[in-house]
């Protein structure tokens, strides 16, 4: 599998890594439902084996259970993968989750993070959401001093605009963006992916499959089914009418390409994803073994300049 280097940083990424915010569980306010963690840790160990070499987890992600399960597949490794997790949620005894970019709660929450992946340093820090907005200087400051501490070997954000990103770069250089992107979710396009690339911003995608919607599995059916804590149900609105008519029908379409290479849909959507030039790598989740074996073909493969103007065609004459 190919690999990338991530920004200004010495990390040469994978162009494909494992998302673990569905193995972080159900019973939290975004989570997927229930997750069993023995099929957690097989579906990581599996990844590995197929030459992916970077997780991404998060602290709230199943209110730290994500990192404990990342932690348990890593459990004897010799040549473990890099390991990037996020700050800035926290969360109460009534699993409530709340915003913070104070200095004392993201030094905190490192310290957490760093017990519950039993490692000493982690490889890529970012701090989740720009939330409070009127917070992320000081956010942004005390990420910096926890890389000159030694705590964490690179900095990141996650969910920034252009505009907030060039606010905080003042106090130290952005090795990172993690953006939502996808096909059903381009708007990043307009000034957040010119932005990294001019300012050597590497970038890592999440949600290249639309958390699942564009794998080709995915039904009205299946969807009606899903367990009442799965947070896509109620809280994405790519998942409800009228978009999602609009979004199986493009599935449709992403069905005819892959049926001429011999992949499949959601490697067709995460191909898109990695098309663009400021995007370094593409964040792909799964939740048992076996599942990332029909999606890393996306990793080497290359749509032709035909087949995406196939699929921007269908998105400009089907706006969201």
């Amino acid at each position: 599998m190919q690999t990338r280097r991530l920004g200004n940083s010495d990390l040469n990424i994978t162009t494909i890594g494992f998302g673990a915010w569905a193995i972080g569980g159900g019973d939290w306010a975004f989570g997927w439902g229930p997750q069993d963690d023995a099929d957690s840790v097989a579906t990581i160990r599996g990844a590995l084996d197929l030459g992916i070499n970077w997780i991404d987890t998060a602290a709230v992600y199943g209110l730290g259970h994500s990192e404990e399960v990342v932690a348990k597949a890593l459990e004897g490794m010799k040549n473990r993968p890099y390991v990037f997790t996020k700050c800035a949620r926290v969360w109460d005894e009534h699993r409530q989750i709340g915003k913070s970019l104070k200095a004392a709660s993201i030094r905190a929450e490192c310290e957490a993070s760093l017990k519950r992946l039993k490692v000493d340093v982690i490889d890529l820090y970012q701090i989740h959401w720009p939330e409070p907005p009127e917070d992320i200087d000081e956010g942004w400051q005390t990420v910096v001093k926890l890389k000159e501490e030694g705590k964490i070997r690179w900095a990141g954000v996650s969910n920034f605009s252009a505009e907030q990103m060039a606010q905080v770069s003042k106090f130290g250089p952005i090795t990172s963006l993690q953006p939502p992107y996808s096909m059903i979710r381009p708007e990043v396009e307009a000034s957040v992916l010119p932005y990294c690339l001019a300012n050597n911003i590497g970038v890592i995608a999440y949600s290249p499959m639309a958390s699942g919607l564009l794998t080709g599995a995915m039904t009205r059916e299946r969807i009606a089914a899903m367990p009442a804590d799965d947070w896509r149900k109620e809280k994405n609105r790519h998942y409800q009418e009228p978009l999602l008519t609009r979004n199986l029908h493009l599935v449709e379409l992403l069905k005819t390409i892959c049926a001429r290479h011999g992949h499949t849909p959601g490697e067709v959507a995460i191909a898109w994803v990695l098309r663009h030039p400021a995007v370094t790598g593409a964040i792909v989740g799964a939740r048992k073994p076996g599942q990332l074996k029909e999606l890393v073909g996306a990793a080497d493969w290359r749509l032709t300049p035909a087949e995406i103007g196939e699929i921007d065609g269908y998105l400009k004459a089907n706006p969201a």
